[in-house]
């Protein structure tokens, strides 16, 4: 059995459960037993580096259920030649090679003069699985976007060279992930945080060859080179911009790759759409439909459900229904948990839980009265007529209380301080 050729691109999400199921259905692609690799060099500048690795190997382990090795290359031209070459070997071995976020910056610079680049390319032309996300996906294309330089450090907007991985298949593109961002709220931080007039001033310098993917949060597109098809994936769209004009695949969606390769024969057949368009939600998609407003899986998004069903809970005193909107979301932030870009949804997701924790601690909120205050005063008239039947020595009635009380998990205890009930 051949290994199958497979790159797949990411927008975002790499480590949610979004992605937990295409990350096994591309390993359960590969044949016999597929070693997996993720290259950490896109956050390898990060003091806690050794952390989102192990993250990552976790999230494998635990979500898509399949081990994963970290290549150990976060230094290239610093670490022990050694240490490198061990590195590079894990890769080079790898049937399943994963990069997700942190600086697309650092990642080429360190890959440069290394064999990262012909590694990457070579699996393209013998087989194997690439999965690249966000940072890395960044890198894959001819042109690349130096995201902290522009939107963090406030430079002006140019192009670095890239990776050119997709060269190997006949794209002259950029790739830019997280196409759908929204983080920015007032502000416009689509397109991978540039926002539309830093985007249209970057495409002014791309040769008339080239052009934009674009890949949204959550949101992956997945080259199959033998069968020559792009699969979009996830929950959102991918799209296929030139000078402003673009054509929208929504998640779904099986084309040719020479829908991407050349952008005149996957415009004409389906609908230009200008990106005013796409960000009212009014763009054509290739199939024809409209891109919707549907609901997004997000740590944020499981949050509000989770949120609601507490609120609504608390609202008809149903006290196991909201502990369970409570553990509810516990599990979301579980996990979530690996999610490294859903830090700010991260802090969200905690203070609603501690919330929640309060308001139920709180006997008095939304009707959740204590049921010994609910019931201690009929319980109170029941052991007065208890008390007095027994001062006339009618024990058959005193019993008979008692156990109408135990009937109905009302436990009544005679001690030497005097008669206790316990709610069991």
């Amino acid at each position: 059995m051949s290994t199958p050729r497979l790159l797949t691109i990411m927008g975002s999400g790499e480590t949610a459960p979004t992605m937990m199921k295409p990350h096994r259905d591309l390993i359960a692609r590969l044949p016999g037993t597929p070693s997996a690799v993720v290259l950490d060099t896109p956050y390898g500048f990060q003091e806690n580096a050794p952390e989102l690795a192990g993250r990552a190997v976790e999230y494998f382990r635990k979500s898509v259920g399949h081990p994963i090795e970290v290549a150990g290359l976060t230094r290239l031209h610093d670490e022990d030649p050694l240490a490198v070459e061990q590195g590079l070997d894990r890769i080079r071995r790898a049937d399943y090679l994963f990069a997700g976020p942190g600086s697309p910056t650092y990642a080429l610079r360190q890959w440069a003069g290394t064999a990262v680049p012909d590694i990457v390319r070579a699996k393209m032309r013998t087989g194997g699985a690439v999965t690249f996300a966000s940072a890395a996906a960044l890198t894959l294309g001819r042109y690349t976007v130096p995201v902290y330089e522009i939107y963090k450090v406030g430079e002006e907007p140019y192009w670095l060279d890239g990776l050119d991985v997709l060269g190997e298949i006949g794209l002259n593109v950029a790739v830019i992930p997280h196409y759908d961002n929204a983080e920015g709220g007032h502000h416009d931080t689509r397109f991978c945080y540039l926002g539309e007039r830093r985007l249209r001033l970057l495409e002014e310098r791309l040769p008339d060859d080239a052009h934009v993917i674009g890949v949204d949060e959550h949101t992956g597109v997945v080259l199959d080179l033998d069968a020559n098809t792009a699969s979009v994936i996830g929950n959102g769209t991918i799209t296929v911009r030139v000078r402003g004009e673009s054509v929208v695949h929504r998640s779904g969606s099986v084309i040719s790759i020479d829908q991407l390769r050349d952008p005149k024969r996957a415009t004409s057949s389906t609908s230009n759409v200008s990106m005013d368009d796409v960000s009212t939600g009014d763009a054509t998609t290739s199939d024809g439909g409209s891109i919707d407003g549907g609901t997004v899986a997000s740590l944020a998004g499981d949050t509000q459900l989770c949120l609601r069903a507490f609120d609504e809970a608390l609202a008809a005193g149903r006290a196991g229904d909201a502990a369970r909107a409570a553990l509810d979301l516990e599990t979301a932030i579980r996990s979530w948990s690996a999610d490294t870009l859903q830090s700010t949804d991260m802090d969200n997701a905690h203070s609603a839980l501690r919330s929640m924790i309060v308001r139920l601690g709180d006997a008095a909120v939304g009707g959740l009265a204590d049921p010994r205050d609910v019931i201690g005063p009929y319980i109170g008239v029941l052991l007065e007529l208890r008390a007095a039947v027994r001062a006339d020595k009618r024990y058959d009635l005193s019993d008979l209380i008692r156990d109408r009380l135990a009937a109905v998990e009302v436990e009544v205890r005679d001690t030497p301080q005097g008669v206790e009930w316990v709610l069991r």
